[in-house]
């Protein structure tokens, strides 16, 4: 459920078109600068009613989906 809504969010918001996000899709690749990187987690905060460290780096979508599932189960 967590993947299939933040693919949601980051296809509606990311700047670049990527065909297929997967648990793998490396963060990086679905923003081109650190402005557009925060957007992008913003956006997810507020999907998921959540508070993202913005001073983590996030490897890949599924950093983010361990993030939320964990935050949301605390």
């Amino acid at each position: 459920m967590v993947l299939k809504k933040l693919k949601a969010i980051i296809e509606e918001n990311a700047s670049i078109l990527y065909p297929d996000i997967t648990l793998d899709t490396l963060f990086k690749d679905l923003y081109q600068d650190s402005l557009e990187e925060v957007d992008l987690l913003v956006k997810i905060e507020e999907a998921f009613r959540i508070k993202i460290d913005l001073r983590k780096k996030y490897t890949t979508v599924k950093d983010i989906v361990d993030y939320i599932e964990q935050v949301q189960n605390d």
